[in-house]
């Protein structure tokens, strides 16, 4: 193997899409195989030198589930020069907390469904 290969935006995404968290794994069981409105999503997937958690390709809309470490002074201005470069390339980006997505579920498939119209 490529001593760089797990450096590679592919790779990690797919370490990534084989050990999501308990929020992704429940949010993908309502947006994969075209359940939400027959729009295709795609998860943990490389866009430029990101990964996001959920892209409509076709809808340029970006979902990210954050955990609280995302409220963190450094992470947080790292999240926000990342969104401004996502949006920038033409990108809508819906943010939801762990527990927002475990506790609401069906409250965000509405929001991700309004931000699809």
């Amino acid at each position: 193997m490529d001593p760089n290969e797990k450096h590679r935006p592919e790779t990690f995404a797919r370490t990534l899409r084989q050990q999501p968290t308990p929020a992704e794994r429940l949010l993908w069981s309502k947006l994969r195989n075209r359940q939400l409105d027959g729009i295709k999503f795609r998860r943990q997937q490389p866009i430029g030198e990101y990964i996001v958690d959920f892209v409509s390709f076709d809808k340029r809309l970006i979902i990210e589930v954050d955990g609280g470490q995302h409220s963190e002074h450094g992470l947080k201005a790292r999240d926000n020069a990342r969104e401004q470069t996502l949006t920038s390339s033409g990108y809508r980006l819906l943010r939801f907390w762990n527990n927002e997505v475990l506790q609401n579920i069906e409250g965000v498939v509405e929001k991700i469904r309004q931000a699809l119209q």
